[in-house]
């Protein structure tokens, strides 16, 4: 099925920075439609090395943070602007560590979100996290 775009839709601008890490598959970093950004799953890739970091799932969930914090500020945006996350966990008993981090990036009015626990993550991490945010 062939899907046309309507003359009047929002144009999609694809999201790219190098402070955050390439896209290790066929997807985008991010796409902005019109005031809202779609942010793809990060995990804790080290923008200069494409590596998973070293160290505790908080550690990870810090780069994870800091990824989706360099595609948010790539089109003006920052942490007040997200409105939903989807949080992916391989260990639920992770969830208060991770939790821990999460809070010191929203704090004064958190976004929706959904954390759910899943088999496994790509490159063996702990935690992936995506977001919506809106100007």
């Amino acid at each position: 099925m062939a899907i046309r775009q309507h003359r009047d839709s929002l144009p999609r601008t694809v999201v790219r920075t190098p402070l955050a890490p390439a896209a290790i598959g066929p997807y985008s970093q991010g796409i902005l439609v019109g005031s809202t950004l779609y942010c793809s799953g990060q995990i804790a890739l080290c923008p200069n090395s494409g590596s998973l970091i070293d160290g505790t799932v908080a550690d990870e969930t810090v780069r994870v943070l800091e990824n989706i914090g360099a595609i948010l500020s790539a089109v003006g945006m920052n942490f007040e602007n997200v409105v939903r996350c989807c949080v992916f966990l391989t260990d639920i008993d992770d969830y208060a560590q991770v939790n821990e981090v999460y809070a010191r990036y929203f704090n004064e009015t958190p976004p929706s979100r959904e954390a759910v626990a899943v088999s496994a993550l790509p490159r063996g991490a702990r935690v992936e996290i995506s977001c919506m945010a809106v100007r």
